[in-house]
């Protein structure tokens, strides 16, 4: 698919129109769904590969946040050949009791996956949680940037930001 493809059946299977309210606490006339675009495989696929394009040289290793974005860092994984790390948005209570999920060592070079991207305030917290065990957010790529301050927000709290798709990409 080209870019243009990609672009339009995302719209066409996530773009929900009504009042929401974000994780930001905005409020909104439209949704974009991540959930039903990224569990349709053929937009999976192709997403994983723009991913994979997008990693700098240096990175060891992807990482994607609970929930929306394990999917896609699992298929940008595929893609790319790079293991990667799960972020929970907080340590579980049992088991091993972690918030990271797989192998995450200091000195690693990491690009950051996400979902939407709003105001950058989910991605923002990972990469705090990535960077305390010692490794590097080398970048962050976005699926949407929805173009409402995750931008300047994410750079200006000092990490390259690069979204596939806005939401003028997407006909909004």
């Amino acid at each position: 698919m080209t870019r243009d493809e990609i672009a339009r059946r995302i719209a066409e299977v996530s773009l929900l129109r009504g009042e929401f309210t974000l994780r930001s606490g905005k409020t909104s006339h439209y949704y974009l769904d991540k959930y039903l675009f990224s569990t349709q495989p053929d937009i999976l696929a192709e997403l994983g590969k723009m991913f994979a394009q997008r990693v700098p040289e240096g990175v060891n290793r992807l990482a994607g946040t609970e929930l929306g974005g394990i999917p896609l860092v699992a298929a940008a994984s595929m893609a790319s050949g790079l293991p990667s790390v799960l972020i929970r948005n907080q340590k579980k209570g049992y088991g091993t009791a972690k918030q990271l999920e797989g192998k995450l060592e200091a000195g690693d070079r990491i690009m950051l996956v996400e979902d939407v991207c709003t105001t950058g305030g989910q991605i923002l917290e990972a990469a705090k949680v990535i960077e305390e065990v010692g490794a590097k957010v080398v970048k962050i790529v976005g699926t949407i940037d929805r173009e409402e301050g995750a931008r300047e927000n994410i750079e200006a709290a000092g990490y390259p930001f690069e979204a596939l798709f806005t939401k003028t990409d997407l006909g909004v």
